[in-house]
């Protein structure tokens, strides 16, 4: 259990796993190569899910790969310190992840042509997941309660700092070629189209089986029940036995959560930070 975090450039990251030296390294020499696939995000935003579906498309609905290998495996977090040694050894196209901000990123990704997908989710939901992924991990400093996680996330003082201002970022790109947005709330009410999106984007075809494959072995419940996808196989030194990266897999969760007074500060802050930005640009209220 740690009580800190590791700190980079004014933010906040997890300790277990990650150092200052690789996160240097990431920023300023990694290479992203013309052929590959970068999923970012902010944490808690549907990452896990998309990964399983971008594995999924990859094997045209083949289990064997997602049932076989853990899912850091297949698509490693760039800036772990694990994650980042498996992408030094490997050569060809890949896969890989990320929350980094759009101002650490590698500088090599902005004049590729790699393929890079982004997927945001209600950030209030996000809070919610958050606060729950920390009090249950040991990755990193643990909220005593959901008031003071409340606290931390409106003053970007959670893992990858800020989620406005990582949007804020991420979002100067939505209108390159190379670049597509997805929400978890899309995903969620219609995953076939979206999945179909995607392979579109990747320039993939599968066929009406490899589709339904896909869709249906990277559902909440699949993915519960996989081990090599729902983190359950890491070590109890990381995680509690109650941790499962599928919690609840829902939108509007915060609704449980919030006061009617917080979820009135929060909207607050949000219509400060994302001044400037059309709202159809985000499916949430």
């Amino acid at each position: 259990m740690t009580d800190d975090y590791l700190w980079f450039e004014g933010l906040p990251f997890h300790v277990l796993g990650f150092s200052s030296k690789v996160i240097k390294e990431v920023c300023t020499k990694f290479v992203i190569k013309d052929e590959d696939t970068v999923l970012v995000s902010f944490p808690k935003s549907g990452s896990h899910w998309l990964i399983e579906i971008l594995c999924l498309i990859h094997s045209k609905g083949n289990t064997m790969w997602i049932q076989s290998v853990p899912i850091w495996e297949r698509v490693p977090w760039l800036e772990s310190d694990e994650g980042y040694e498996l992408l030094k050894e490997r050569e060809g196209p890949q896969f890989l992840a990320s929350h980094l901000p759009f101002h650490l990123f590698p500088k090599s990704l902005f004049t590729s042509k790699a393929k890079v997908i982004y997927i945001m989710r209600n950030p209030k939901d996000v809070l919610v997941s958050g606060y729950y992924h920390q009090t249950l991990t040991n990755f990193s400093k643990k909220p005593e309660s959901l008031k003071q996680y409340f606290k931390w996330f409106l003053q970007g003082h959670v893992p990858y700092g800020s989620w406005f201002e990582h949007i804020r970022g991420w979002m100067s790109m939505r209108d390159r070629e190379n670049v597509l947005l997805l929400s978890y709330e899309k995903l969620q009410k219609d995953p076939r189209s979206t999945i179909e999106k995607i392979c579109q984007f990747l320039g993939k075809k599968l066929n009406p089986e490899e589709l339904d494959s896909v869709l249906n072995n990277s559902s909440f419940q699949v993915m519960k029940q996989n081990k090599m996808s729902n983190l359950e196989i890491l070590p109890e030194t990381l995680i509690s036995k109650e941790f499962k990266i599928t919690r609840k897999g829902i939108c509007g969760d915060w609704k449980n959560h919030f006061t009617v007074a917080q979820a009135e500060a929060f909207d607050k802050v949000y219509q400060e930070k994302m001044v400037g930005f059309p709202k159809e640009l985000f499916p949430w209220e």
